[in-house]
């Protein structure tokens, strides 16, 4: 639910970008408090916080509209605003969109069924599917390192699923779990297209394009609500309007935070801290919803969390690998 990868290389500045790393670490830390929050609201939402009941189509139009105020006036500060609507794969953002906009519903949906710490935990599988796919589609040679990480983090999937094997808690948090593993697969499908814009497209592009698709996409299920009553849109009231808001306003500014937080260091030391949405999760659970996750669902998370890390820094190793040979390869042999 984080949104788009880190900035590419010609968004970033190559003065004092290393040597502040922990203010990076620190803005990526409230990046995750502040997709937590957002979650945390569509879980209040769900749990009839609202005075009428909200189709997800329109979450999802809170969602993805309001997310727009805060990253605009951001970008409207921070460098030309015209730079976030210049594009040359239009397309290529129309299917991170159409990802992005599947994954969001199928992660929102999962709040529903699942406690938000669960909810948190199952979207850590993204990660571990991104190398599978990066092996299949960007034909990426994966060593046996990170095969091996991929292997024991659906090992932690597989303990995370060990309570729910008495169907103690029937049939509804097994729908959450097809939800929340489903949305997971959309990220990583995500990921690997905003990879692939990455190499040609503004990062505010990539934001911006990302929210527009999508408030574009729910309004479809605002014309589908005159067709099945469930899907009907419902006009809120001042409060619940403020509520709804907030859900954007949350995601925005996470996204701010997220592309931000790469200018100060590098993505393979900030990366790992994405895991502190954990934190905020089980606190945001605990304080506002009285929930706590099983044991298993921890002890599951915790090894999903190393397996990731383990991805992570083994891809960093290989970066400076690949620049080491590199500068070796231009180096004239005299």
């Amino acid at each position: 639910m984080t949104g788009p990868a880190p900035a590419d290389s010609k968004d970033q500045p190559t003065t004092g970008r290393v040597s502040r790393p922990f203010y990076g670490i620190f803005l990526k830390t409230l990046s995750a408090l502040s997709f937590t929050c957002m979650a945390a609201v569509v879980k209040y939402v769900s749990l009839g916080g609202t005075a009428l009941k909200i189709p997800l189509g329109e979450l999802i139009f809170f969602r993805s509209f309001f997310a727009l105020v805060p990253v605009i006036l951001w970008l409207a500060y921070a460098r030309p605003l015209s730079a976030a609507f210049r594009t040359d794969n239009f397309k290529g953002h129309v299917r991170r969109g159409l990802i992005g906009a599947l994954g969001m519903f199928l992660g929102f949906t999962s709040l529903i069924y699942l406690p938000l710490p669960d909810a948190t935990a199952f979207g850590y599988v993204a990660p571990l599917l991104n190398v599978v796919l990066a092996a299949i589609l960007l034909k990426e040679v994966i060593r046996i390192y990170r095969w091996s990480a991929v292997i024991i983090g659906f090992v932690g999937v597989v303990i995370m699923l060990l309570p729910r094997l008495s169907f103690s808690g029937g049939y509804e948090e097994w729908k959450g779990v097809a939800f929340a593993l489903a949305g997971a697969t959309c990220a990583a499908f995500a990921m690997i297209e905003v990879r692939r814009l990455t190499s040609s497209e503004h990062t505010g592009a990539i934001v911006v394009y990302f929210s527009l698709t999508t408030t574009v996409l729910s309004l479809f299920t605002f014309g589908l609500g005159f067709v099945y009553p469930e899907f009907s849109w419902v006009w809120p009231s001042a409060r619940d309007f403020a509520v709804l808001a907030c859900i954007g306003i949350f995601g925005g500014i996470g996204q701010i935070l997220l592309t931000h937080c790469y200018r100060f260091a590098d993505a393979s030391i900030i990366a790992p801290f994405d895991y502190t949405s954990m934190i905020w999760a089980l606190l945001l659970s605990w304080l506002l919803f009285n929930q706590m996750p099983d044991n298993y669902v921890l002890i599951g998370a915790i090894i999903v969390m190393s397996s990731g890390i383990f991805v992570i820094l083994r891809e960093r190793a290989l970066g400076i690998e690949r620049k080491r040979l590199r500068r070796a390869s231009t180096k004239s042999p005299l």
